[in-house]
C-alpha cells in the first residue's frame, strides 16, 4: 500500500466513523436482520402456520439450521440493499455535498481517493459481518436452538462470508454513483441487482450469477460449485476498476 493510499484510507475511515449515515446503516443491517430472523424463527418453532408457509422447505429444518437459513435469505436481499446504499453514499456524497471540486486541488489523485473509499467500505462491511454473526449466535443460544457443534460453527461462518460477499457484489452501486454524480443512481442499481438475483434464482440459474450465488451457497453449500462461487470475485474487481476509471476521468465542468 502506497503512502498516498494509506493517508487517503486513514482520512476516509475517520470520515466513515464520524458519519451518521454509516452508523445508522450498520445498525439497521445488524438489528434489522437479527430481529427479523429471530422473530421468524421463534414463530416457526412455535408452529405458526403462516410463517412456516412463507419459509418454505427451511421451516422443516428446525433448530440452528432454521435460524441460519432465515438469516441467509434476509441477507441476500436486505444485506445487499444496505451495503449498496452505504457504498452509493460513500462514492456519491462528494457530488451532492459540493465538495468534489475541492478534490482536484489535493496532492492525492482522485483514483487513489476513490480506491480508499472502496477499501473503507470493505473494512466497514467486515466489521458489520462480525457483529451480525455474533448477534445471530447469541440469538440462537437465547432461543434454545440446541448445543453448539461443528455444523453450527460452519453455518455461522457461512453467514459471515455471505455478509462480506454481499458487500462485495454491491460494487456496481459505486460505479453507478460515480457515473450518475450522486447516491441515487447507485441505490437504483442496487435495487436492480436484487431483482435480477431473485429472478435468476427462480429461473434456476442463480448459481452462475455472482449476485445470487453467495446466498445459495450459504443455504446449500453443495448447490454451488467452487468455480461458480469464484465468479463472485469478478464483480468487485471489475466494478472497482470501472469506478476508479470514472473518478480518474472526472472534469470540473461535469
Amino acid at each position: 500500500m502506497t503512502p498516498a493510499l494509506t493517508a487517503a484510507l486513514h482520512v476516509e475511515l475517520r470520515k466513515l466513523a464520524a458519519s451518521r449515515v454509516m452508523r445508522a446503516t450498520a445498525v439497521l443491517i445488524v438489528a434489522g436482520i437479527a430481529v427479523l430472523s429471530t422473530a421468524l424463527t421463534a414463530a416457526a418453532t412455535a408452529g405458526n402456520e403462516q410463517i412456516i408457509a412463507q419459509l418454505g422447505p427451511h421451516a422443516a429444518a428446525g433448530g440452528w439450521d432454521l435460524l441460519t437459513g432465515v438469516v441467509a435469505q434476509i441477507i441476500a436481499a436486505g444485506g445487499l440493499l444496505g451495503f449498496g446504499v452505504a457504498l452509493s453514499w460513500l462514492v456519491g456524497r462528494e457530488f451532492t455535498d459540493g465538495t468534489i471540486t475541492g478534490l482536484f486541488a489535493l496532492p492525492v489523485s482522485r483514483r487513489v481517493l476513490v480506491l480508499a473509499k472502496l477499501l473503507s467500505h470493505l473494512l466497514w462491511a467486515v466489521l458489520v459481518a462480525i457483529v451480525l454473526t455474533a448477534v445471530v449466535a447469541v440469538a440462537g443460544t437465547l432461543l434454545g436452538l440446541g448445543a453448539w457443534n461443528g455444523d453450527v460453527v460452519a453455518a455461522l461462518g457461512r453467514q459471515f462470508v455471505l455478509t462480506v460477499l454481499s458487500a462485495l457484489v454491491a460494487a456496481p452501486a459505486g460505479w453507478a454513483a460515480a457515473l450518475g454524480r450522486g447516491p441515487l443512481p447507485g441505490i437504483a442499481t442496487t435495487i436492480c441487482l436484487i431483482v435480477v438475483a431473485q429472478v435468476a434464482v427462480v429461473a434456476g440459474a442463480g448459481a452462475w450469477l455472482p449476485v445470487a450465488a453467495p446466498a445459495l451457497w450459504a443455504l446449500q453449500p453443495g448447490a454451488v460449485a467452487p468455480a461458480q462461487l469464484a465468479l463472485v470475485a469478478v464483480v468487485p474487481v471489475g466494478f472497482a476498476a470501472l469506478t476508479v476509471a470514472a473518478w480518474n476521468r472526472l472534469q470540473l465542468d461535469r
